[in-house]
């Protein structure tokens, strides 16, 4: 079902069932068949990872629930569908599994989540003088196994594997993929077989560079759409928060550091941009009060963010990433939050022909309230918190795609901030969040933009969504009572045009409670097929798509 506009139905949002997406406790260790209906392309064949919370309560020993109460923390899962042309017809096979039992089973013998979360809720019985030593006698970490890591994924990642020329052709998966990461906004990260999904243990971005010695960084990481070299942020937290942009060479597995950054608060950023010559860090609303110690009160990364400073700017950072130049341009615009970038390119300054503008593609928010929106009970169609947060909140908590122009990136004779231009905005019922476009265009002009929509419908994402930021138009799938994950943008082969492919996204039918993978026609946006299970997918976050049998790295975002 295709919609056109946000007045096709009338029913109330919380009329949408979501309940079953965030209560699974459900794995699939062994494949199973999918039921295919329609048509999925033969050139879709591959393998599509999905990652993200796969349940939030246990059952202890004390005879007490353990909740999770932030839908960021939940117990992280991962998810296999392998896509395989047989003849003239298609099968998926699907599997699942855990990837934090060790934590689990703590949860279950005493009680509680000891160490540190995202969002989880602080005992208030908690004793002033208690949390005074947690500051200064901080609790030991968590075991490694027991590390809660299931944002992002990353296939065959240069640096973490020896780069051997077996490696690069898959290490003998059929499937290509030798190596198989899930990542975090921390700087450690889970090794994960890529075929049974079973955690292989935690390796942390210090393995890349002895200087990369901070906690934090992006769950999504950029990489070279040509190259395959993988580009982030290391973050230390203190008295003078630093960033280290670094670069992993797809080509020898070696680390360097490209620039270094002490004059911008440390913030929660989990995600930046590239363009063909360089790498952009947005320090946008989200930054951490006491240099970060607050995390080591509260022990929780949302409540240690500042609340939003309608006065504090948003920071951009241009990072020379070919010549080692380090930062060669900063900008400023009005504070914004941001979840996830969506593209960046150069093009020629259309007020200086001799120069070189960077125009950027972001969705963003207006202010942090959107982090406190995903708590469970706010997300959940049956609290009666979400339909209370519903109307009291709802409109602060809209995303909007933005597009920002940073001019003459190549004339700075001085590295003084100067003005980030504003380009464009789309109307919130246009906009989306888990932004994806057509791989082949990162880095370059695009055009459209496809993600997951919220037009106050549910109280989750309530369609998919295509936006044209040429005409200003917007087209959409959305069916009643069906909710979608991150849509996988899959180009055809040889497709000239910017929408030449179709959309993976895995739906929650509400009324039935079950799950199926779809598959979209990009340009349309209309059902070409499915893939119908028996079981329920949790709501996820992102997921990363291998085609069969081909070398080399995939794109990392």
């Amino acid at each position: 079902m295709t919609l056109t506009n946000t007045t096709s139905s009338t029913k109330h949002f919380n009329d949408w069932p979501n309940d079953a997406g965030f209560e699974v406790f459900h794995e699939e260790r062994e494949p199973v068949e999918l039921t295919v209906s329609g048509h999925i392309p033969s050139y879709v064949s591959g393998t599509l990872y999905r990652t993200g919370p796969g349940g939030r309560q246990v059952k202890t020993d004390k005879g007490t629930t353990f909740a999770i109460d932030h839908w960021f923390d939940g117990f992280s899962q991962n998810h296999r569908f392998q896509i395989i042309q047989t003849g003239s017809s298609t099968r998926v096979v699907y599997n699942s599994r855990r990837s934090i039992d060790p934590l689990i089973e703590n949860i279950r013998t005493t009680g509680n989540m000891a160490g540190f979360s995202f969002g989880q809720k602080r005992d208030p019985c908690t004793s002033f003088f208690k949390k005074v030593m947690s500051v200064f006698v901080p609790d030991p970490p968590r075991p490694q196994e027991q590390s809660n890591i299931g944002v992002t994924l990353s296939i065959n990642p240069p640096g973490f594997h020896p780069q051997t020329a077996e490696n690069r052709k898959g290490g003998g998966h059929a499937s290509g993929i030798h190596t198989l990461l899930v990542k975090s906004d921390v700087a450690v990260m889970r090794h994960i077989d890529p075929e049974t999904l079973e955690p292989r243990g935690v390796v942390s971005q210090k393995t890349l560079h002895p200087e990369l010695i901070g906690n934090l960084s992006a769950a999504h990481a950029k990489s070279d759409p040509v190259t395959g070299d993988i580009f982030n942020y290391n973050l230390t937290l203190g008295r003078t928060p630093t960033y280290r942009v670094f670069r992993v060479s797809a080509a020898t597995g070696q680390t360097d550091i490209l620039a270094t950054i002490t004059d911008a608060p440390g913030a929660y950023l989990h995600s930046s941009l590239i363009t063909e010559n360089y790498f952009i860090l947005c320090i946008w609303s989200g930054c951490y009060a006491w240099g970060g110690l607050k995390i080591l009160w509260e022990k929780n990364m949302l409540d240690a963010i500042s609340p939003f400073d309608p006065n504090q700017k948003a920071l951009w950072y241009v990072i020379d990433r070919k010549q080692g130049k380090g930062v060669v341009a900063k900008y400023e615009c009005d504070p914004f939050f941001c979840f996830h970038t969506i593209n960046a390119w150069e093009e020629v300054s259309p007020t200086d022909p001799l120069h070189t503008d960077i125009v950027a593609d972001l969705s963003i928010y207006k202010n942090l309230d959107v982090l406190k929106r995903f708590y469970f009970n706010n997300m959940k169609s049956s609290c009666p918190a979400s339909l209370k947060y519903a109307g009291d909140k709802r409109r602060s908590c809209d995303v909007f795609l933005r597009r920002w122009r940073l001019p003459s990136v190549d004339t700075a004779d001085s590295l003084e901030f100067r003005e980030a231009v504003m380009v464009h905005t789309a109307q919130h019922d246009h906009s989306c969040d888990l932004p994806v476009i057509n791989p082949r265009f990162l880095t370059k002009p695009s055009r459209y933009i496809y993600g997951a929509c919220d037009r106050d419908l549910s109280t989750f994402f309530d369609g998919l969504v295509k936006y044209d930021m040429e005409t200003q138009t917007a087209s959409y799938f959305s069916v009643h009572g069906h909710s979608p994950g991150e849509a996988i943008f899959v180009p055809k082969p040889g497709g000239a045009a910017e929408d030449d492919g179709v959309l993976l996204s895995v739906v929650l039918d509400g009324y039935t409670e079950k799950s199926y993978l779809l598959v979209l026609d990009a340009k349309t946006m209309e059902e070409v097929g499915r893939a119908e299970m028996d079981c329920i997918v949790g709501f996820g976050f992102h997921g990363v798509y291998q085609p069969q049998a081909v070398e080399g790295p995939s794109t990392d975002i």
